[in-house]
Order: C-alpha cells, then structure tokens, then sequence
C-alpha cells in the first residue's frame, strides 16, 4: 500500500461516493439506492447501482464494483494513489510522505515517464514545424487558414520524414527502449528495429483534462494511408474515454459542447470563436466520452459531416446520448461537407446561425425518416407514420411528448388524434418488451460444478444478510467462523467484517475493499456488499432464511473437515456430533 490504512480510510469517509459518482453520471434515487445506466457498458435499462449507506457501487449488468476509489480508477484510468490524491485534494486533505512498495513505484514511475515523453515529443514536434525542415507541414496548417496563434494554441507540431527522428531524439534524452515501447510513440519490428509510429505527418498533441499531453493524432503529408492515426492506448491513453479540445472546451463560455468528427474541424471552430467544440479520437462517440461532457455541461451539439457517414454517426451518438439523458440537437451543415468548409464560406455568422436552428434529435431522426420513405405513395408514407410513433414513443415526459406529437403532424401533415393514437399504443406495446442483452446464455455444467456455484450463492446471501442486518454478528458468533466459508475472497470479507464490528460495533462496507488489489476482488465484494433485501417479510419468516443459509455453510464446512480428518477418530467423533447438532440450529432475530 502507498499510505497508512487510516490515512486512506479518512480520504474514503470525506468523500461521499453518491457525490462523487454523482458528477459524472445523472444518478436518480430508488429505494435505499441511486441508480443509472451503467457509464462502463452501453445498457437500456438501469443496472448501476450506488449505496451512499454502503459507500460502495455496483452493476449488475456488467458486474463492475467497488468504493470510490474503484470508481475513479475504472473511470479515470487512474492508478490507486493517483486516485487517492484525487479525492485528497477533492476533500482539501493534505496527504503525507508515502511510501512506495516496489511494484507500485514501478508503476507510477511508468505513467509519469511516459507523460513526460509524451511533452517531450510534443514541444520537439512544435519546434520541427518552424524549421526548414517543416516548412510543407506548416504551409499546409496555413493554407488551411489557421492563424499562428490557433497553431500555438493547441501546440500543432511536425513529426520528421525520417522514420526513426523521434525515436533518437528521445534516446538521446535518456529513454530506453523499453519505455518507447510502452510510449506508444516508437514501434518494434523484430526484422527492421524501432521506428517512430509517427512521421512525415502533421502532428496533433491530445491534452486531457489536466492539462497532460497524454496522446497524439497524425495527419499525413502526402497520399501514404492511412490518412489520420492515432497513439494507441497506453498506461495514460484511453481513446474511448478522451475527447479531443476538452481541455479547452470545458473553460467555454458558449453553451454546450459541440462534437465534431475530426482535429480540423474542432480548430477551425474554436478560432471562429467556437470554443466549445470537441472530437472523438478515431472512433464514433463512446459512452465514457459522453459520461465525461456530463462533468462539465448539461447539452451537446453535434456537427457530424453531411454525408451519408456523418448521419449515421449522428443516429448512434444520439441514441448513446438519450439513454444517458443528455438532451442533443444536430447541427446541419448542408450543403457543406463539414464544419471548416460551412465556416469557409459562410463564416462564423453562418455558424451561429446554423447552431440555433439546430433540430432536437427526436426531430432529426423524424427528418431522416421522411426521407427514407416516398411520402407520395399511401404505403410508404403509412410505414414513415408508424416508425415516427414508434420515435415519439419514447419520450417519457406526457407534455413533451404531446409537443412533438404536434409538431410532427404539423410539420408532415399528420392527423394529430391518429398520431397520438399510434405513439400511445406504441408506448404500451414497447413497456412490456424484455431487453435481451441483459441475458447471457447458459453453459451447460456438471453436477460438482453446479452444487459449487449453488454452494458459491449461498455464501454469498449469507454474508448479505450479515451485512445488512448488523445483529446477526452478535447472533451469530461463535455459530459460525470464517473458516466456514471456502470462496477465498468471502472467507477473508467475513474475518474482516468480524473484526470490524468487534472493532467499532458496526460494519463499513466501503473500508474492506480497501485491502483487495486485483479489480475481479473488487467486483466480487462489490457483488455481496450491494446485496439488498426489501422483502416484506415477519421476523420469524427472516430467521428460518438465516437459519436455513447458515446451515447450508456450516454442513459444507463440516463434511469438508470430515474429509480432511480421515484417519482421526477422535476428530471424526467430534464433526459427526457437530453435523447432528445442525439439525436444532435455529436463528433467531
């Protein structure tokens, strides 16, 4: 561990999970929870669920779980003391002197080795672009119409013809060829060497949050393919959950955040005066980059290119958009490609322009869909009328949904009742679907293996029950031991939590995935500690469950060390009084 247990206790106990999760997800109270959909998996229907009783989360759609710490570690790409002086500083705590073992130093040294290559590489890229020998690159910047102070602003930079410039240049400042490596700036062929994975091209520095140089984009000069590449992932780089301009974005005063599709396209709008624009990083909008605009806004915009591509990323990002209630309109840009040519000619008045005449996606899909559709023809138009109900279906809120229903007959001369009519009926149709990808399919398994798994459950529900019903330690002492349980991760959840409320007389869930490392334990404790029982039930129906559970472990533990005890008679005699016994045990609350 970096720090003292109580030190990273204390950071735990100052930072209330609800609150912190609550800032880069749109958590809504159920019960005794908050829920959302999971910001870790693309999902319909809520499974993430967040105890602030508890301090812990967990999704019981994909099965992540943890504390708080888990949580910026998954989120974030954090390590575990970058986490913990996260939230340190969240709760204005001053950590002190630490200590590291020798693989977590490894590793923090690691991360900070690679960001600081990562600045290296990106002021030597600035400083080649106003050389000779970048003077193609930066002519190409300029007749693009960028302004010297937009190519400082975001650090634009060249990477050399030759193939190997950035790979000597570091070597030069002390990097060994094992950190290039897992830079993601050089490349290893076995045959060939290193090389640099970026050269001849015009270079584009990706800066989080924080303000870290963390990756790089590359255009090409010349026809070589591909035309864009990317860094690939790395201990500091994860495309899925980065945006490119956020790090200037988010200081915006302008309402929203716009997403483009390409590097050019954000630098054209930020020098127009858009600053709030941003881009994807090679790939179509991903969850974690929605859940990332959440921290910082509460509306996007979206200026995908017109063509048939930039509309069906449009539809995707909208649908991933809605499900985490991020309200989106769509920019059109016809009949211009994207936004740098739109700005070209009609400059930014043109764009401002566009940006409040921007449609809401419901309408957006509407308007694809009534071009998809001959409205001249009786059949085709009656099927562009179902899939429009089906569209306005989704909208929950009755007054909202009455507002669309009216524009939309008006704007493709419906009848309003009939409309209404349709989407009504197709709200009631569509409540009662199941959706699917919740389930997975089941492998057929063996008799041992299913008695294991039904064995795994059981103790898994008893220590549920222990947890939230904090009694049953006192009632359960002595009864049962953490020997009792075979699952490793669950024998030692149990040892801790005894000792917890031996302790303090009660148990914090949060604290004992503390000691666990390995983010499968995380999911594991995650998985009991989330465990929730609002059964209207009597006390004495609740103590023949307990009763029943505890049995069920304690027999497995004693026919376990029966096994063992063969050949000991007197150990033999003893079990074999202790199995009989189990017969009277009863639990009572």
């Amino acid at each position: 561990m970096y720090y003292a247990d109580e030190v990273i206790e204390e950071i735990r106990s100052r930072n209330d999970i609800v609150d912190v999760i609550g800032s880069y997800v749109n958590l809504k109270r159920k019960g005794n929870s908050h829920s959302a959909c999971c910001p870790f998996h693309h999902e319909k229907t809520p499974s993430f669920h967040v105890s602030r009783e508890k301090q812990m989360y967990h999704c019981f759609g994909c099965g992540v779980g943890g504390n708080v710490f888990t949580f910026l570690m998954e989120h974030e790409n954090f390590t575990f003391p970058e986490a913990l002086e996260a939230l340190a500083e969240r709760a204005g705590v001053t950590l002190p002197e630490k200590g590291m073992s020798p693989d977590a130093k490894k590793q923090a040294d690691a991360r900070t080795r690679i960001k600081d290559m990562n600045k290296l590489a990106a002021g030597y890229f600035h400083y080649l672009l106003k050389t000779e020998r970048g003077e193609n690159a930066l002519q190409y910047l300029k007749d693009r119409g960028l302004s010297d102070d937009t190519i400082q602003k975001f650090g634009l930079g060249f990477s050399d013809v030759y193939s190997d410039d950035l790979y000597k240049y570091l070597r030069n400042k002390g990097y060994r060829d094992e950190e290039l490596k897992d830079s993601g700036l050089v490349k290893f062929d076995e045959k060939y060497g290193f090389s640099d994975r970026f050269w001849n091209r015009v270079m584009f520095p990706i800066i989080d949050t924080n303000n870290r140089v963390i990756g790089f984009g590359g255009r090409v000069m010349g026809d070589a393919k591909p035309k864009y590449i990317n860094t690939q992932d790395t201990l500091v780089f994860d495309k899925s959950r980065n945006l490119y301009g956020l790090n200037l974005a988010k200081k915006s005063r302008r309402a929203g955040i716009i997403f483009c599709e390409g590097y050019m396209d954000v630098i054209s709008m930020h020098q127009a005066g858009f600053d709030n624009a941003v881009a994807s990083l090679g790939t179509a909008l991903t969850v974690g980059q929605v859940n990332l605009i959440k921290r910082f806004t509460d509306r996007a915009y979206l200026a995908y290119d017109s063509d048939e591509a930039g509309t069906k990323a449009a539809l995707r990002a909208l649908e991933i958009m809605r499900e985490f209630e991020m309200p989106a309109r769509v920019i059109s840009l016809a009949p211009y490609k994207d936004p740098d040519e739109l700005i070209k000619a009609e400059g930014s008045e043109g764009m401002e322009r566009r940006i409040e005449e921007a449609k809401s996606g419901i309408m957006f899909e509407i308007d694809i869909l009534a071009h998809n559709y001959n409205q001249n023809d009786p059949q085709e138009r009656t099927q562009f009328q179902k899939e429009a109900a089906k569209r306005l279906s989704i909208i929950i809120e009755p007054m909202e949904r009455q507002n669309y229903i009216d524009s939309v007959a008006k704007q493709y001369g419906i009848d309003g009742t009939s409309l209404k009519e349709a989407v009504t009926q197709y709200g009631i149709s569509g409540a009662t679907r199941v959706d699917t990808t919740v389930f997975r399919e089941r492998s057929r398994k063996s008799p041992e293996e299913e008695k294991e798994m039904q064995q795994l459950k059981t103790e898994r529900l008893l220590i549920s029950w222990m947890i939230n019903e904090n009694s049953l330690f006192d009632t359960l002492k002595g009864v049962i031991t953490p020997d009792d349980f075979f699952e490793p991760v669950y024998h030692d959840v149990v040892k801790e939590l005894f000792s917890q409320y031996e302790r303090e007389g009660s148990v914090t869930p949060a604290a004992i995935v503390n000691h666990y490392q390995s983010k499968e334990d995380h999911e594991k404790v995650s998985a009991i500690m989330q465990q929730d029982f609002d059964m209207q039930v009597t006390q004495a129906e609740k103590s023949k469950v307990i009763t029943d559970l505890v049995k069920t472990v304690k027999l497995r533990s004693v026919e376990h060390q029966m096994t063992m005890a063969k050949g000991d008679l007197q150990r033999q005699s003893d079990l074999i009084m202790e199995k009989a016994s189990l017969n009277k045990l009863k639990v009572t609350m």
